[in-house]
């Protein structure tokens, strides 16, 4: 595709800055994305349900940190060109491409925006993808992904329990342990835990009550 040159000028950088747990995880039948829910100004819990789940195709999705102005309009920007390319080509686009678009106008824009990003997604014939693309605009390919202010506090679980080819049901717990715990040490993380399931058989969408995944995040 010919470089993407977007002006992001008229953003205002840092609108509302989120606190955020995301991660996403491939698994034996494909990727399973996860967030946290609670959008933060400074102190200032702005939105207590954001759904920081971003669908750019079928098969497709990404998680958002940083600027919730940013990542949502860079989001709209990479599925304006998704669709486009699948439009021109006639075939739907890899997750590689999606996540090589995300990086191409986050390091054009690096001085403009507050934009981490997961992107990953099933590809036929590769399974469950998944790419990061952190503040700066680099990109690079992992078979688990984790990012935001609640990361840090899962690092080492996630290291000591992330297992390749897990069941559907095993990376479901382990992402709802990983973001409960996240939610649990992170000021800036809360709210509910979404899930992404994308697999052969299309999307699945799952959703976690703090009285689910941890007894002692109760109000």
């Amino acid at each position: 595709m010919d470089s993407i040159n977007v002006d992001v000028g008229h953003l205002k950088k840092g609108e509302i800055s989120m606190g955020t747990s995301i991660m996403a995880v491939t698994f034996k039948d494909g990727v399973i994305l996860g967030a946290d829910s609670r959008t933060t100004s400074g102190s200032y819990v702005a939105n207590r349900v954001t759904d920081k789940l971003t669908e750019l195709q079928d098969n497709i999705w990404c998680c958002r940190s940083g600027s919730a102005a940013d990542t949502q309009a860079v989001a709209d920007i990479v599925r304006y060109q998704l669709d486009l390319f699948k439009t021109m080509n006639g075939r739907s686009p890899s997750t590689r491409l999606s996540a090589s678009i995300f990086q191409e106008i986050c390091y054009n824009n690096k001085d403009s925006l507050t934009a981490g990003i997961i992107c990953a997604g099933y590809d036929k014939g590769k399974g469950g993808q998944v790419f990061t693309v952190p503040l700066g605009g680099s990109m690079h390919q992992h078979e688990y992904a984790i990012s935001g202010s609640g990361s840090v506090f899962i690092y080492g679980y996630c290291k000591e329990n992330y297992k390749p080819d897990m069941t559907k049901q095993e990376t479901i717990d382990f992402m709802k342990t990983s973001l409960s715990q996240a939610i649990r040490w992170d000021g800036s993380s809360g709210g509910v835990i979404r899930m992404v399931l994308l697999t052969a058989d299309g999307v699945e969408r799952l959703i976690f009550y703090p009285e689910e995944y941890n007894e002692e995040l109760k109000d």
